[in-house]
């Protein structure tokens, strides 16, 4: 991957890496106008039905959660000032690759800032909590409290306390994401996912104007899903056929511990071992044998 695709990708939706700390759009209004507010609209329509909402809820894996975390999540679920299911990404990616970068987002972060490209700064607090902010005032903590191959659901809360606003808005999210996966004939692997988002602000007047302002906020989440999800597919490529770059920038990211520095180490590697075995197939096809 060269630093021109990470750029454009970057200037494309600046925070979009932190799509699993969204919250973070909804409580800043400084983040959600540099996150690409005045973008095209997606085609796929997302959906912010009642309905739905309440499908997702009953949905949710909850007897494999512990109390507190069920309470937390239904607590925001329930009453959210903003639910919106973002439109469904289909890409080419690895598996292994997308559920690392999925449970492991500072680490698209820290290819950012090896390139000196963001000056958000994360922080890992537990093993699968993480600690954000953007120097301009917002500040998000979110906690991975389940992960499976086909659902991961986070609990995100932030605030903004920049100049733009007199006193601190606080939000609180959850952010639930689903995802499947399918190997087409070439060896080639395709994920297809979506987020479903629920979102509380806590400010009775911050609360009235995202209210209002809803669909603008919502398509600024969109787009930020549609470039993470189209970053994501760029890792898992260069991956496949620049393996050794791709684990030098690996060994050579700041804000990453070093344990997963290695894991990501790791995955390229795998990704890529895949990729030459698959390739090897589809060269050299078995004989079919007849009766």
């Amino acid at each position: 991957m060269t630093a021109e695709s990470i750029q454009t990708i970057v200037n494309r939706g600046r925070l979009c890496a932190l799509s699993l700390l969204m919250v973070v759009v909804y409580a800043s209004p400084c983040l959600a106008e540099r996150s690409g507010f005045f973008k095209k609209k997606p085609s796929s329509k997302p959906s912010s039905s009642y309905a739905q909402r309440q499908k997702v809820i009953a949905d949710l894996p909850m007897k494999r959660l512990t109390r507190t975390a069920q309470q937390r999540i239904l607590s925001i679920a329930k009453s959210p000032t903003i639910y919106r299911k973002l439109p469904t990404q289909a890409i080419n990616c690895d598996r292994d690759m997308f559920l690392f970068l999925t449970r492991n987002p500072e680490v698209m972060v820290g290819m950012w800032d090896l390139m000196g490209i963001t000056q958000v700064t994360t922080k890992k607090i537990g093993p699968y909590q993480l600690a954000a902010e953007d120097g301009s005032g917002t500040r998000c903590n979110v906690d991975l409290v389940y992960g499976d191959p086909s659902v991961h659901i986070f609990i995100a809360e932030g605030s903004y306390d920049g100049k733009m606003v007199a006193k601190p808005i606080r939000g609180k999210g959850v952010f639930v994401l689903r995802s499947k996966y399918a190997t087409s004939s070439d060896g080639k692997s395709t994920v297809t996912g979506t987020i479903d988002c629920f979102v509380q602000i806590e400010s009775l007047g911050v609360d009235l104007i995202v209210r209002t302002l809803s669909g603008l906020i919502g398509r600024s989440a969109d787009n930020n899903f549609i470039e993470t999800a189209r970053f994501i597919a760029q890792v898992s490529q260069a991956s496949e056929k620049n393996p050794s770059a791709m684990i030098d920038i690996a060994q050579r990211m700041p804000q990453v511990e070093e344990r997963t520095k290695q894991q990501f180490a790791d995955v390229i590697a795998t990704v890529a071992r895949r990729s030459e075995q698959a390739t090897r197939v589809t060269a050299n096809p078995r004989p079919t044998s007849r009766q």
